[in-house]
């Protein structure tokens, strides 16, 4: 798989998954656009990629809940490179984490500010969409493109608590990634959703089971994104594909009722 002249955004790229795949496509060759909110970080990380001096990389401040500032990344990526080949949405998090929700103070789900769950809609699912939205204005144009969205077990299994996360990331498994493939495909626009079980990217999620045993190596997430975005990967279109070592599979015996 090689990557020359072939350029990708990746959001919320400062961390995480989404710069180990900034990192990946950059050493195959290609260039890459990393958008995140925070800026030093993300300064950081593009001048690391850059010192090694295979693909280029250029950072974007960008707050995904606001489309004009994601205009201004897919801009940029046109301005310094030519096109757009990728997007990568790799944004979001369930918002009761990310927001530090108190769970003592907020035991369940009606207890938990609707604010709080607004910001999970709107950097979980809106953030995509508005990407979606504005790269595939140039990918018509350029009559070719991939969008990978990141879906999550979480998006099948549900969640009692942070509920806007399973909303938003069934969302994109199922509604945004089939309905891309739908309008895309007649301009040579791919979408395909990559949703992963526990990746080791924290401690807690090797507590999450699967019959594999084990949580995902973050490489394996990322494999399988390259993959699908080579050449090797061109008839994949608007699929769901879990990578979640089964986990999904798995059948939960359900509890007898109690005799009466």
């Amino acid at each position: 798989m090689e990557f020359k002249n072939k350029t990708a955004i990746s959001t919320g790229a400062a961390s995480g998954m989404v710069l180990l795949f900034a990192q990946n496509f950059a050493a195959l060759g290609g260039n890459v656009v990393l958008a995140d909110v925070n800026v030093e970080a993300l300064d950081e990380k593009v001048a690391e990629i850059n010192e090694k001096g295979v693909g280029r990389a250029v950072g974007v401040r960008c707050d995904v809940r606001d489309y004009a500032q994601v205009c201004a990344v897919r801009d940029r990526a046109v301005e310094e490179f030519g096109g757009i080949d990728v997007l990568c949405h790799f944004a979001g998090g369930t918002a009761v984490r990310m927001r530090k929700v108190n769970r003592e103070e907020c035991p369940e789900f009606p207890d938990v500010p609707i604010d709080i769950y607004d910001w999970g809609i709107d950097v979980n699912l809106k953030g995509p969409f508005y990407f979606a939205h504005a790269v595939t204005k140039q990918m018509r144009e350029q009559k070719s493109g991939l969008i990978v969205n990141i879906g999550s077990i979480t998006g099948a299994e549900g969640d009692k608590y942070g509920m806007d996360y399973p909303v938003s990331k069934a969302g994109l498994m199922f509604g945004l990634t089939k309905s891309l493939a739908q309008f895309g495909a007649k301009y040579g626009i791919r979408c395909v959703c990559v949703s992963p079980g526990p990746v080791l990217t924290r401690p807690e999620m090797a507590k999450m089971s699967t019959p594999l045993g084990r949580a995902a190596d973050p490489q394996e997430i990322i494999d399988l994104i390259l993959f699908i975005a080579s050449d090797k990967g061109q008839f994949i279109n608007g699929e769901n594909i879990m990578i979640d070592g089964g986990r999904n599979a798995m059948t939960r015996s359900v509890p007898k009722k109690p005799e009466t």
